[in-house]
């Protein structure tokens, strides 16, 4: 479990076809083989430590599904250690099991911060409220508008400077993932849904079978 606050930028040493091999600080203090680690949003497992470079596995789903198949070395990564029991939650839940990708489609200056628009697949945005949490690479950010097929957010001076997301620029693929009580919820209300219609077709539909059973 994460939460969307960002503690350090990372570096890619290099990339294996199955392995990212990480330069890094503050997120290896007190990490041990087996912990987990966000990187750009997608939790992975620590295969390996050495001083301060770390390397994850990574399945081919993963990197095809993600924007983690683009890195190279010397690739910028956002990096967060799992959340401590006895943490501040600053952000919002994050799982770092991603939803899919977007694209950034414009970024504009809004006074100190920067009104950043990101385009995807709608089954994304439906996910999304005006003022909820989405987390973009990772980061906990706030949602400013939301329509069928783009979304936006704001995002001030010191996230653009302790995060990879000041590096982004128009057509950069970037990995969503939506507040995950929200994923909750409508997966409820969606199989609360089912079984109600499930129940009225029953009741409803007339067989030859149920009217000679009352006597018809």
């Amino acid at each position: 479990m994460f939460t969307g606050i960002i503690e350090e930028k990372g570096k890619v040493l290099r990339t294996e076809p199955d392995k990212l091999h990480i330069r890094a600080q503050k997120v290896l203090e007190g990490t041990k083989v087996g912990d987990s680690i966000a990187v750009n949003g997608v939790c992975l497992t620590v295969t390996a430590l050495d001083g301060s470079l770390f390397t994850a596995d990574v399945m081919p789903e993963t990197m095809q599904r993600s924007s983690l198949g683009a890195l190279r070395s010397g690739s910028g990564v956002n990096l967060e250690r799992a959340m401590a029991a006895d943490g501040r939650f600053g952000g919002h839940i994050v799982s770092g099991h991603i939803d899919g990708t977007g694209t950034v489609e414009n970024i504009v200056k809004d006074g100190n911060a920067v009104r950043c628009r990101i385009r995807t697949q709608q089954e994304i945005t439906r996910g999304i409220v005006e003022k909820g949490s989405v987390a973009i690479d990772g980061i906990s950010l706030t949602v400013t508008m939301v329509q069928s097929e783009r979304f936006e957010v704001s995002v001030i001076p010191h996230t653009l400077k302790e995060t990879i997301l000041g590096e982004k620029r128009i057509g950069s693929v970037v990995n969503l993932e939506n507040d995950i009580i929200g994923k909750y919820v409508e997966r409820l209300l969606f199989s609360t849904q089912k079984e109600t219609q499930g129940m009225a077709q029953k009741e409803t539909v007339l067989t030859r079978e149920f009217l000679l059973r009352a006597g018809f």
